[in-house]
């Protein structure tokens, strides 16, 4: 049986094949007004009304809202004849132990990236670091022991909440940020670098911060998610960078008999 494996984000959908090989190479999309007829035609294009025949299943997380969540899997019915398989945050799964007192409320999307760190980086600890529409950290000791996490705004909305609550910022915001040096001679651009060294200044504390922790010197930073590309050449500590992280956590908890 042929696998499709989803990220349903607050924005952004991403997904891939998942084959003999591993996770195929990485689609996304923006989703803002989509409706099942898009993610109809995203997700299986003029094969959608062959998929049942082909026998795809959907494996997929999603922290979208509701009404986002049943257009997709609505789309997903209709192609494939099966609902889609949500993967939840549970208390273990895919050798990761989760650290939240009720494991339900880890967003999923954050279970799942650290199931995927565990399988790439295992026995190393990892800090996983997924840039959004918010900043997610957390840390993943040597024993795949979830040690806990934090969440601040992702940089675009960081930036937006300035530009909505100062009205004095929104008037002198006008044009497009230019470059990313800290010390910008333009509102525009003081708001970019704020917010993305601000980002930056963030990961560097927590790897710091993870290391005494840990008393580890094989830590990894491993950072996904839509601006990390933007973030990671502007970080003290080295990191790597794996876009479709989360894609790789939903293939080690696919169901086995769903694998090609």
């Amino acid at each position: 049986m042929k696998v499709l494996l989803v990220d349903l984000g607050n924005t952004r959908i991403k997904w891939a094949r998942l084959g003999p090989r591993g996770v195929g190479r990485q689609k996304a999309a923006a989703h803002a007004g989509w409706q099942a007829a898009d993610f109809s035609r995203a997700l299986f294009g003029s094969a959608a009304r062959d998929a049942l025949a082909s026998g795809i299943r959907v494996v997929a997380v999603s922290v979208a809202s509701e009404p986002l969540r049943r257009a997709f899997a609505a789309a997903v019915r209709a192609a494939t004849g099966r609902a889609p398989l949500f993967c939840t945050s549970v208390k273990l799964a895919g050798g990761v132990r989760n650290a939240y007192r009720e494991p339900w409320r880890l967003g999923a999307d954050r279970w799942i990236a650290l199931v995927g760190a565990r399988a790439l980086c295992s026995p190393a600890p990892a800090l996983v670091v997924d840039i959004g529409t918010a900043t997610t950290l957390d840390l993943l000791d040597g024993r795949g022991v979830h040690r806990g996490g934090a969440i601040l705004p992702g940089p675009a909305l960081m930036i937006e909440s300035l530009l909505r609550d100062t009205g004095g910022i929104r008037r002198r915001a006008g044009g497009a940020a230019r470059g990313r040096r800290p010390f910008a001679r333009d509102t525009a651009s003081a708001l970019a670098a704020g917010a993305l060294h601000g980002t930056a200044a963030a990961i560097d504390r927590a790897f710091a911060q993870a290391r005494r922790e840990l008393r580890s010197r094989s830590l990894r930073l491993i950072l996904t998610g839509g601006a990390a590309a933007a973030i990671a050449p502007l970080l003290i500590a080295r990191a790597s960078l794996v876009p479709d992280l989360v894609l790789q956590g939903l293939a080690v908890l696919a169901p086995p008999k769903t694998a090609d």
